[in-house]
């Protein structure tokens, strides 16, 4: 059973008027297929099982005496403004919390040194912000102290915290709890997790994906285009996809001009009769054209230990730019065959980050914030709200800590190779 951390005990009716509420003993399986020859466990035993999201007929907070902040971190990503005015709106409407900051900058707004100037949410300021791209409250990487943080939260008698990040601002939530815990304070940490690259741990699907998708597909329309108007034409794709190349995989199966697809989970060599070169050369022979699309993380093997890579702000490897590297690598190749291609090279990585969020992203964001309000007036805490086989649940922040992969040996990927034509690179 996977156990969420509540404040205390609901002891108000809710205020939503409504007769749909999601009873706490409501639970779903974590597994949803048997194997042959396995028999299906009673009642009573120890069946995992992960609690659902919604709105309870009693909550934990008095919502005319609470306070709320939101606060964004990490990389940018469509729909996080989705997300904040679905906060905002589900707590202002249906709870009546007026009360609701917005911290600037992520973590640096609890900093009173970095004179960061915080803001008051309400339904007007934020009622057209899901046309806009980025995060409205603007976003910081890297450590701040947990302990100034509680500080802030309780001098300023917020009631209930949502951070909207990555992985790193989850562990970050995670230090909050466990601090406010050690103190007794009643103050509930509510995550909405945020990954472009949807490759969260148990969660079906992060917000920005689809958009990502969208975008991607239609940058390598623009490639295939180049590739196809010169002779020997290259179009070279750099997207995202920092440990798992779930967008480049997607992407590849959504448009069907991408003849070589690059992803983390499958190394490659460049040289050599079976290299990536050697295939590009006979690609172009072959049909005139390619397009190559890689994710970031993509060929990090290749570079020399010489090469500098260090951290970022936030404590996460810097990874080398592979696009930058294939590129040369490429024109190196043909130059000393004597072989005139034309390669065009396309990083659209920080304009897709910065669009605002497609329809069907939208939609999903505007879910994940309010079941998120209504997790955090419940009383739960240290938790993170998520899809799970098409489900809205309450996950514990580490469940959801380590980065779900490409399988290689599994439908996606196969269908990948398939789309392509490539070998198994």
């Amino acid at each position: 059973m996977f156990t969420i951390k509540k404040l205390g005990k609901s002891r108000f009716p809710s205020p939503i008027r409504s007769s749909y509420f999601i009873s706490d003993t409501r639970r779903l399986l974590f597994r949803s297929t048997i194997e042959r020859g396995e028999s299906l466990k009673q009642e009573g035993t120890d069946e995992v099982t992960i609690e659902l999201a919604g709105p309870r007929e009693t909550i934990y907070f008095d919502p005319g005496k609470s306070k709320a902040a939101i606060v964004t971190c990490g990389g940018l990503c469509p729909g996080i403004n989705d997300v904040i005015r679905a906060i905002v709106m589900g707590l202002h409407y249906r709870y009546g919390v007026h009360d609701i900051m917005g911290v600037r900058y992520g973590f640096q707004g609890f900093i009173p040194e970095y004179g960061r100037e915080n803001i008051a949410l309400n339904p007007e300021l934020v009622k057209d912000i899901h046309t806009l791209g980025g995060s409205i409250l603007s976003s910081s990487r890297g450590h701040q102290d947990v302990g100034r943080i509680v500080d802030f939260l309780h001098s300023r008698h917020i009631s209930m915290l949502f951070c909207i990040g990555g992985d790193g601002t989850m562990r970050a939530c995670g230090l909050i709890s466990d601090e406010i815990e050690r103190r007794r304070l009643d103050i509930g940490i509510v995550g909405i997790p945020k990954t472009i690259d949807n490759d969260l741990n148990l969660i079906d699907k992060s917000f920005g994906f689809n958009t990502a998708i969208s975008e991607v597909v239609r940058v390598i329309q623009c490639a295939h285009i180049e590739a196809k108007g010169a002779p020997l034409g290259i179009g070279l794709i750099k997207i995202m996809g920092r440990e798992s190349g779930h967008i480049a995989a997607n992407a590849t199966l959504a448009q069907n001009d991408v003849n070589i697809t690059l992803i983390p989970e499958v190394p490659f060599t460049l040289d050599g009769e079976d290299g990536l070169l050697r295939k590009i050369e006979r690609r172009l022979m072959e049909r005139g054209h390619i397009v190559i699309l890689v994710a970031e993380g993509a060929g990090q093997d290749l570079f020399t230990e010489d090469d500098t890579r260090g951290t970022d702000a936030s404590g996460n490897v810097r990874l080398l730019d592979i696009g930058i590297f294939l590129k040369s690598r490429i024109d190196d190749y043909f130059r000393q065959k004597e072989i005139d291609v034309s390669l065009k090279y396309i990083d659209p990585s920080y304009i897709i980050r910065s669009v605002p969020a497609n329809a069907g992203d939208s939609l999903y964001c505007e879910l994940l914030g309010q079941y998120a309000a209504h997790a955090a007036m419940s009383g739960r805490t240290g938790m993170v709200v998520g899809l799970f086989r098409n489900e809205f649940v309450h996950l514990p922040l580490k469940a959801t800590s380590s980065r779900r992969k490409v399988d290689v040996a599994g439908n996606v990927w196969m269908r990948v190779l398939e789309s392509t034509g490539q070998d198994n690179i």
